[in-house]
């Protein structure tokens, strides 16, 4: 894969067509002087102009041919990369016909970073139901980038906001299945890619990891299950023996307090909701999804599709204006030689 260079524009996708996804880039295009970088969009122009219209934004929405175009225009309208959708969409409505269209726009924007065209990809929130009806095979996003960007490492999801770094071992699975599914083998190598990505693309030098414990008071020696001796604590000790500065299982009542997140740079967590629920919590508009393990850089807002607001102006830009500048802050760390 090409690297882009320090001049080459973020691209965002479309997301669903139907949701926030649209309101909050034009609205983040707005923001253009202050915290969002330069960017280009793969959407649908003419629904975007009908939609800065509707919504009173005074956003000049211009088609372009090539990413390149982006950065001479950026600072005076929105560049698109024009991708007419089947059906205009109609704000709150997923319509299965545009589906194609936005697994192409994600397809697109990975093709625009391989090349070196695009500095990294920022996703909209995309809806899964839709596009699990017409045949997308990848349980979301993440795995979705993987398969197109190629590489042999899994990948992982961070939540980061500026007061937590949270990753949940497992992810999209029922909390069933989650605890029969968690392994050392997993926490290990989910920990091993989160201490290499602090590294590389967030400059700090000697990670420290906080490791959950999975049941109240981490298993209280064996009182309350005891998956935290015999699966988590292993996992900490293998991480230790590779020189990773992990910890734990840390009690998961007491790891999110201020005093506990002065003690690490990102909590490793055994299930989806140990990691959402502290990070949406303190800081539910500002958090930025991102993966790990990704040959390209990829980040996205923290929230969904929000089809109950969609269309009505309510949304707020906050997460995709920090995504753009967390993508941004990536490509740059790795446009830096390594030592």
């Amino acid at each position: 894969m090409k690297v882009a260079t320090s001049g080459s524009p973020l691209v965002v996708t479309m997301g669903e067509p139907a949701g926030i996804g649209g309101e909050i880039t034009l609205k983040a295009w707005i923001r253009r002087d202050r915290r969002a970088p330069p960017f280009v969009v793969v959407d649908d122009a003419v629904r975007l102009r009908r939609l800065a219209a509707s919504l009173d934004l005074a956003v000049p929405v211009r088609s372009v041919e090539t990413a390149a175009e982006a950065a001479g225009i950026f600072t005076s309208a929105l560049p698109v990369l024009h991708r007419p959708l089947p059906v205009q969409p109609r704000p709150g409505h997923p319509d299965p016909a545009n589906a194609p269209a936005v697994v192409a726009a994600i397809e697109t924007a990975v093709a625009l970073v391989r090349s070196a065209a695009a500095a990294g990809v920022v996703t909209n929130p995309i809806h899964k139901k839709v596009l699990y009806a017409t045949g997308f095979r990848f349980p979301g996003h993440t795995e979705f980038l993987a398969a197109l960007a190629g590489g042999d490492q899994t990948p992982v999801m961070m939540l980061a906001c500026p007061a937590l770094r949270v990753v949940p071992v497992t992810v999209h699975m029922s909390l069933r299945d989650a605890i029969e599914a968690l392994s050392t083998e997993m926490i290990v190598r989910t920990t091993t890619t989160v201490a290499a990505a602090l590294r590389r693309d967030f400059g700090i030098a000697r990670p420290r990891l906080a490791v959950a414990g999975l049941n109240p008071h981490a298993g209280e020696d064996g009182a309350m299950g005891g998956e935290d001796a015999e699966i988590v604590a292993p996992a900490v000790d293998a991480l230790r023996a590779q020189g990773i500065d992990a910890f734990g299982p840390v009690p998961p009542d007491t790891l999110f307090s201020a005093r506990g997140r002065a003690g690490y740079d990102a909590a490793v967590c055994m299930y989806h909701d140990q990691a959402l629920i502290p990070l949406k919590t303190l800081d539910f508009d500002g958090g930025v999804n991102v993966t790990l393990g990704l040959p390209l850089v990829r980040t996205s807002p923290d929230h969904g599709t929000a089809l109950d607001i969609a269309g009505s102006g309510r949304a707020t830009e906050a997460s995709l204006v920090a995504a753009l500048g967390m993508a941004a802050e990536i490509a740059a760390r790795r446009l830096i030689p390594a030592e």
